[in-house]
């Protein structure tokens, strides 16, 4: 059982036993314990990579880091929020069994204080790259709530929650906007929550 989260055992079961072909998104919230935890932003891409993950070890299993974010501001408190893109959903138990990857997971989680780590499926399109350099996400738990801002959407369903807090998902919604975009304030809610992003990678395009 990892430090920052609780794992749902049935939900891993399903990735493990799946047969399914289609890829899926696993989307990470991440509340590191000190700045030190995260990535050291203004580097090219490939450094940012290795730094956040151990990008030949995602390859040998064909999956590709597609998002990268800092979080301006959120409902739930967070630092960073990340998108891995899997073949298939074995493909997410297979680099979590891999020796390489426990070893560079145990450095990783000494700096995580909590984590929400929930598996993704588009709706009907990947996210656009956020030309304005902010993307607005929502995750809900319900009926998709009704859009907090204006601009280019992607919608995801919720499959699960591999780690998280006890709380259930059912969707993400990732909205590109302008700088400046007035937002309006909402009282917190334990099923919803919305986090401003400013990404640094965007890969959707070359996703598996």
């Amino acid at each position: 059982m990892p430090r920052y989260g609780r794992i749902d055992d049935e939900y891993g079961r399903h990735l493990a036993v799946s047969r399914d072909s289609e890829p899926i998104y696993m989307l990470n919230l991440t509340k590191y314990r000190s700045a030190a935890g995260r990535c050291e932003y203004g580097v090219a891409d490939q450094i940012a990579d290795a730094r956040y993950a151990p990008i030949p070890v995602l390859s040998a299993v064909g999956a590709t880091l597609c998002f990268v974010a800092d979080v301006v501001a959120s409902s739930g408190d967070w630092d960073q929020v990340s998108v891995v893109s899997y073949p298939t959903r074995r493909a997410f138990i297979d680099i979590a069994l891999r020796p390489d990857f426990q070893d560079w997971h145990v450095q990783k989680q000494a700096g995580m204080e909590r984590a929400t780590v929930l598996g993704t499926l588009p709706v009907a399109r990947l996210p656009e790259a956020a030309s304005t350099r902010l993307v607005l996400l929502e995750v809900w738990n319900g009926a998709a709530p009704a859009p907090v801002a204006n601009g280019p959407a992607a919608a995801f369903d919720v499959e699960g929650t591999i780690v998280g807090d006890g709380r259930d998902w059912s969707g993400a919604r990732y909205t590109t906007i302008e700088p400046g975009t007035p937002l309006p304030l909402l009282e917190p809610r334990l099923d919803y929550q919305v986090l401003l992003l400013e990404p640094s990678i965007e890969h959707w395009q070359w996703a598996s």
